[in-house]
Order: structure tokens, then C-alpha cells, then sequence
């Protein structure tokens, strides 16, 4: 999934900051290096939010994993996760 691909607009998720220049200027989940859409993306793929933290991102924490899912959700509304 791509920014662009769903129109997600992060910038008023309250877990996701674009820093310029870290990150190729992607918007990451903040204090990490973890891009927003590629927690999104591992949704998308099949990953449980349960899996999420324990075996993609260690340092994301299932409680943020599931804000940031129901961000996108209600944001991008085609989104299949």
C-alpha cells in the first residue's frame, strides 16, 4: 500500500510523524523507525494485529497497532484490513 494508493493522509494520527529527511520522508509510527504504511501493509497481508508486535515490529506494541489500524480504517475506506 502506498500513501497515494488510499489517499491516507496521516498528519492527524496521533501515533505516526513525518520527520524530513529520516526515513526516505515517510511517515513512521513515532519513536521508531517503523513506517506507518508498512504496518498497514503487513494488516493488508494477512499479519494479525497479536502477530504485529511480537514478530514483524517488536518495538510497536498492540495497543498502538490497533489505533493505527482503525486510523487507516477510518481514513481510507477502501482499506482491507
Amino acid at each position: 500500500m502506498s500513501d497515494s494508493e488510499y489517499d491516507l493522509d496521516w498528519k492527524d494520527c496521533p501515533d505516526v510523524e513525518q520527520i524530513p529527511g529520516k526515513v526516505s520522508g515517510r511517515w513512521i509510527v513515532k519513536g521508531t523507525r517503523i513506517p506507518a504504511d508498512g504496518v498497514i501493509e503487513n494488516v493488508e497481508g494477512g499479519v494479525s494485529l497479536e502477530e504485529l508486535p511480537t514478530e514483524v515490529f517488536p518495538n510497536l506494541g498492540i495497543e498502538r497497532a490497533r489505533r493505527i489500524v482503525a486510523y487507516a480504517i477510518a481514513h481510507a475506506p477502501r482499506l482491507h484490513a
